[in-house]
């Protein structure tokens, strides 16, 4: 009787075959290994990045992303194409980034609005942002500016008040859905006692023409967006949300000024990716936004257009969004905005 695996004392020729097809498939697990984690970080990217923005193109977010994606593309070696994905509050792109491959090569633009706010103010969200996104690094901090009509007669925030409760229900405030746009003019709502009716618009390119035609009234913004505006006369500046008064418009009040306080004074934005992408892709990634973002000729560029650079860690930038959201929770109470 023959023992296992051999025959007259030899191994059989069919368990050597065996064996070396364990070992080959052995190897080739290892190589696989090998190549999925170190050799994905040294290739990586070796593809164009798509960055998603979820406003149409012409508002804040578009503006940066466009003002960051060619150094961003050259840190990287890749080019980086913008898709804008407007709608549904931004949950239709923080939906499309939260589904992606987790591989480094979609990226959303987030903000205040889509990570911090949404949320709480969507109630009925079919997808989780906070479990499926992961910061990546945080780019830009801004304030935000409430501003009117030059044809609504008021000169201040005082004036507007006394207007907007003479006329109940006439004032129209427009600005983009689940952006803290929206709930600066919710804020200030709540906090004078006024009726004021909220628009709610896919974005800042989208309102400013109703604006200036009378559709609506008000309307709140980065002073990026809205300097060219006041500076013709079409728009009257009456607020800011910035801790200090800003340089560039010294005359107009802070929301603290005013005693309205509770409303965080700056909005931001940064990169997010797909939960699961790997470590070593966020640690690039974010590497070369520090870069991008540490630069003088950024710095410079950004603070000709009311916005200031900002570096850091991931872990940094999910620390600030974890801490923010319940910052924007409180307001959206105050309030009792809502979005579905």
């Amino acid at each position: 009787m023959l023992a296992y695996g051999k025959r007259d004392g030899k191994p059989d020729v069919s368990t050597i075959a065996w064996a070396r097809t364990i070992a080959f498939a052995a190897f080739a697990v290892l190589l696989m290994l090998n190549v999925s984690s170190p050799g994905l970080a040294q290739s990586y990217p070796d593809k164009p990045i798509k960055l998603v923005v979820p406003f149409p193109a012409g508002g804040t977010v578009d503006t940066v992303a466009r003002l960051i994606s060619h150094p961003l593309a050259a840190h990287l070696g890749q080019s980086i194409v913008i898709e804008n994905r407007p709608g549904a509050g931004t949950t239709i792109a923080l939906k499309s980034v939260a589904l992606a491959d987790p591989d480094g090569y979609t990226l959303l633009l987030g903000s205040t609005g889509s990570l911090a706010i949404n949320p709480s103010l969507y109630s009925n969200l079919d997808f989780g942002p906070v479990k499926r996104l992961v910061p990546v690094a945080m780019l830009i901090a801004l304030p935000n500016v409430l501003v009117v009509s030059s044809a609504v007669p008021a000169t201040s925030v005082s004036e507007l008040v006394g207007f907007a409760k003479a006329n109940p229900g006439k004032l129209r405030h427009g600005a983009a859905l689940g952006a803290p746009t929206q709930l600066l003019g919710e804020f200030f709502r709540a906090k004078t006692g006024t009726e004021i009716v909220y628009v709610p618009y896919r974005g800042t390119a989208q309102v400013l023409p109703d604006l200036l035609s009378g559709e609506v009234q008000i309307t709140c913004e980065s002073l990026a967006i809205l300097m060219p505006y006041i500076a013709q006369g079409a728009v009257r500046p009456l607020l800011v949300t910035s801790a200090t008064r800003l340089p560039e418009l010294p005359q107009v009040p802070t929301l603290l000024e005013l005693g309205f306080d509770g409303y965080p004074v700056e909005t931001w934005m940064g990169l997010v990716a797909p939960a699961a992408t790997p470590q070593d892709v966020i640690t690039k990634l974010n590497a070369a936004a520090n870069a991008v973002m540490g630069s003088r000729e950024m710095q410079s560029a950004l603070k000709k257009r009311g916005f200031e650079a900002r570096t850091g860690s991931a872990q940094d930038f999910a620390a600030r969004i974890a801490r923010e959201r319940e910052q924007w929770a409180a307001v959206i109470k105050l309030t009792g905005a809502r979005a579905d």
